[in-house]
């Protein structure tokens, strides 16, 4: 089984169809990789950089550890919000201090929100088509 050569702490995080999952390196600088890429460079808005650093910052490691991330599906949002929740997991293996800071701000818990299916008869899932008089 491969081994990697520094120990990182390990954490899934899911929102709406993106998956992240999320190699936690303490003692780091503060780097966060995302698909081999910067934050900066693959995250265009600030506000989703702030949401992927919002549990960093609740729990006081925005400088401690290295991120590196593999996010699949999706869009940039869902997959913002599946790295916070991934990176929520991986600091509870970090410290169980991190528990109430993190359940408080709710950061822990999954988001069930799907997009509803596409029903017969209708364009979409609720998107009727047009009626027109003759």
């Amino acid at each position: 089984m491969y081994q990697s050569k520094k120990p990182y702490l390990y954490g899934t995080g899911r929102r709406k169809s993106s998956v992240a999952r999320v190699h936690l390196f303490p003692g780091g600088s503060g780097a966060i990789t995302v698909n081999g890429r910067d934050i900066d460079e693959y995250f265009g808005l600030d506000t989703l950089k702030m949401v992927v650093r919002q549990p960093l910052e609740l729990t006081g490691n925005t400088g401690r550890v290295d991120i590196v991330a593999t996010v699949t599906g999706g869009g940039v949002a869902g997959q913002a919000g599946a790295l916070r929740h991934g990176i929520s997991r991986a600091l509870l293996l970090a410290s169980e201090d991190n528990r109430p800071i993190l359940k408080r701000a709710g950061l822990l818990t999954r988001d069930p929100r799907m997009k509803e299916r596409k029903k017969y008869g209708l364009k979409a899932a609720r998107r009727a088509p047009q009626f027109s008089k003759r």
